[in-house]
């Protein structure tokens, strides 16, 4: 008699996914919203069109870069600066930049480009209009880009082990979209055909950045780059701290992101039968992620043995995917990689989201949030008490009282309005917390509700303290997975794994921490030049050089 495993497995639960150790090892996805961005480029067969071009011989000046999308123009200006080596900075609150760059909407004219021009290196100083979509800023690898114009000059191509190892000519440090500064908001664009995916304006100017900086280390080198060895560049990002509250103060975002993953994940896994084809992709998937790992080394050792013990694992766990045979094949390799660490889990779940497109892609449409938070009030104070019962237990079973874990406090600095982090009995400023110590309020709300039922409507009447906490189990009561559960002002809180949750669902590859609070990744590397648009050209998953 036949085994029949249930038609669609259900979701990973949220007390198992929404952990920072699992978010800290998730991988990039067919999901991800520059992959998601490239992909419709590749299916409308768009062409990157220069039309304006005004360098100096070593690439200094302006730049613009025109692309149809969904039937709008939207073209990248770019500003090119002859910036001191001594004013090289990754900080955000660095004042220069090697380039800066708009996305504007439509065709900007000689006037749209010198006003961008005067105001875009200025960034944050600068003044902008409701056509400007998109603000950023960026600065060059220097060893990569002097070894890349010496190479091309002698005659010759940048050597590709040093491509493998930095991965990028230009390093951004900001790309601002939604109002930032002044720039146009996002509710102006949000329902066109092409940008309505989140932060799809702002991967549109990645990928045009990256696009304008082959071009010009192109005409620095006075010679062409070789296509292999271009696709292998993508542009580069040093990310903070700033990053990581949007993960908790986005909570409606969070769950639709994390529900189109876990839904893809579990399509896969209901699949009852495999063709061949579909065998030797995952097959081919499993050793491109072997290459990939042999070719991702960070200098920071711990967390460089992480990825050295992942690519063993990795190796060891490769003969699973040549057994795909039988019935439900791919809930039989899940129950296999159960039994293994949890970065080759999150491995997997990408590598086999990345083998099925037509199970996976309609998905995307689901990953925005045009609506905010569309939550039921509870009935009583007894309806709450019931729900903080059912989905916050980890939070409850916290010690406030331990030093250790209320260690941290999140604030905004005043001089530079981007999040910072601080020790609470260490550092001023407590008194100034941003309310990202979910865990700690609905512990308080908890053990501070009333015996007896009672409208939660007057219960904060007379507790207002309390009103953001409730607001939050409501959310998590209507969408599991919006909170992260974990204690974020613990003293093991990790800002990395925020960022690497996040950084992921941009499509970010190549993550190289420099500390806890701080990673350089690689965006687009891979990605089909400007010239190679194509349907049978999305195919890029944890790039590989050749």
């Amino acid at each position: 008699m036949k085994d029949h495993a249930p038609q669609t497995p259900p979701l990973r639960p949220p007390g198992e996914v929404m952990r920072l150790a699992r978010m800290g090892a998730m991988m990039p996805t067919r999901l991800s919203f520059l992959r998601v961005l490239i992909r419709r480029l590749c299916t409308e067969r768009a062409a990157i069109k220069r039309t304006h071009w005004d360098m100096s011989p070593d690439g200094h000046g302006r730049a613009v870069y025109s692309v149809e999308l969904g039937g709008h123009t939207y073209s990248l200006v770019a500003i090119s600066n002859d910036l001191p080596a001594d004013q090289r900075s990754d900080r955000v609150i660095a004042t220069a930049w090697d380039a800066a760059f708009v996305l504007y909407d439509g065709s900007p004219d000689i006037a749209d480009i010198d006003r961008i021009a005067a105001q875009a290196p200025l960034q944050e100083a600068g003044r902008f209009s409701p056509k400007d979509l998109v603000l950023s800023r960026a600065n060059k690898s220097v060893r990569m880009w002097d070894a890349t114009v010496a190479a091309l000059r002698s005659g010759g191509q940048p050597d590709a082990a040093m491509i493998r190892d930095i991965g990028y000519l230009m390093r951004t440090t900001a790309v601002y979209g939604n109002g930032k500064f002044g720039i146009a908001d996002r509710h102006l664009i949000e329902t066109r055909d092409g940008l309505g995916g989140p932060f799809a304006a702002e991967m549109l100017a990645v990928y045009l950045i990256r696009h304008f900086t082959l071009d010009l280390v192109a005409h620095v080198g006075r010679a062409p780059l070789d296509p292999v060895l271009a696709r292998h560049f993508g542009v580069g990002n040093a990310t903070g701290l700033g990053m990581a509250p949007f993960l908790v103060t986005h909570p409606v975002l969070l769950n639709n992101w994390m529900l189109a993953r876990e839904t893809a994940f579990a399509r896969v896994r209901a699949l009852d039968g495999l063709s061949a084809v579909q065998r030797a992709s995952i097959v081919a998937l499993g050793a491109r992620a072997t290459r990939h790992l042999t070719e991702w080394h960070v200098p920071a050792a711990d967390h460089d043995t992480i990825l050295r013990d992942l690519e063993t694992e990795w190796a060891g766990f490769l003969p699973h995917l040549e057994t795909l045979n039988g019935t439900f094949p791919i809930e039989t390799l899940w129950q296999a990689a159960l039994k293994q660490s949890v970065p080759l889990q999150e491995l997997l779940v990408a590598l086999l989201i990345e083998a099925f497109p037509d199970e996976v892609d309609g998905l995307t449409d689901c990953m925005g949030d045009p609506f905010g938070p569309l939550t039921t009030p509870f009935a009583g104070t007894d309806a709450l008490r019931a729900a903080i019962e059912a989905d916050w237990r980890w939070a409850l079973a916290q010690d406030y009282e331990d030093p250790e874990m209320c260690r941290r406090f999140w604030y905004v600095s005043e001089a530079k309005l981007e999040p910072r982090l601080g020790d609470r009995f260490a550092d001023d400023g407590a008194e100034l917390e941003t309310p990202l110590d979910i865990a700690r309020r609905v512990a308080a709300l908890y053990a501070g509700l009333p015996a007896q039922d009672q409208s939660v409507s007057s219960f904060l009447t007379d507790h207002p303290e309390h009103a953001h906490a409730s607001a939050r189990i409501a959310v998590l009561a209507r969408y599991p997975y919006a909170e992260i559960r974990d204690n974020l002002i613990a003293a093991t809180c990790r800002p990395i794994d925020m960022l690497r949750c996040k950084l992921s669902f941009f499509g970010a590859t190549k993550f190289d921490p420099k500390s806890d609070l701080w990673t350089r990744i690689t965006l687009a590397q891979g990605a089909p030049l400007g010239d190679e648009l194509s349907p049978e050209a999305d195919d890029w998953w944890l790039p590989v050089l050749g």
